[in-house]
């Protein structure tokens, strides 16, 4: 009678033990599935980021010598009583490239920065980091992330820092927030 027992129980567990490998083998097939569902998703994200990024103007200017760029920028702007606003960023950056694009495809955006600022694309990637400028500006990318924009008045002087995730809507920037921005520190040097 034992032996009976002992098969039944032995039958029992083995078949026990195949529902519970059998439950196990669908949850990892599913959660495979929802895996791949994220890979594939991520990697379609990241090729329209890449089509988007290769369409969009690179504005900035790897090569160029910042502080001396600068201090060129603050001659004009004394010349021409104007503010500047340094965008920091660099061309590897989508939402630096998309806040170049908009300010300059929206024409209540692009006349603020023309008739009050020079505005500046201010470099910053592994090529050519520009440590000394940022240093000069308290680092404002490591603070906010990139873009970020620091604005001078017309004597080169620091008067604001503006994180721009404040100003992002959606997959872009809204035009209200910005042009907010843009007149908050438009006024005379």
């Amino acid at each position: 009678m034992n032996i009976i027992k002992t098969k039944i129980l032995s039958i029992s567990l083995l078949a026990s033990f195949s529902l519970l490998s059998a439950q196990v083998t669908t949850k990892d097939t599913s959660k495979t599935k929802a895996e791949t569902q994220q890979t594939v998703s991520a990697d379609a994200a990241k090729k329209a980021a890449a089509e988007e990024r290769a369409r969009l103007p690179k504005p900035y200017n790897v090569e160029e010598d910042a502080e001396k760029k600068i201090a060129e920028l603050v001659l004009q702007a004394k010349a021409e009583n104007k503010k500047i606003i340094l965008q920091a960023g660099g061309n590897w950056c989508i939402w630096c490239l998309r806040f170049n694009e908009f300010v300059h495809s929206t024409p209540e955006l692009n006349k603020i920065l023309a008739d009050s600022y020079i505005y500046y694309h201010l470099n910053y990637s592994p090529e050519n980091k520009n440590e000394k400028v940022f240093e000069k500006y308290d680092n404002p990318g490591a603070k906010y992330g990139y873009p970020v924009f620091v604005v001078l008045d017309a004597d080169g002087k620091m008067i604001h820092t503006q994180d721009s995730a404040v100003l992002e809507e959606g997959k872009g920037y809204s035009a209200d927030k910005v042009k907010e921005f843009l007149q908050k520190y438009a006024g005379n040097s």
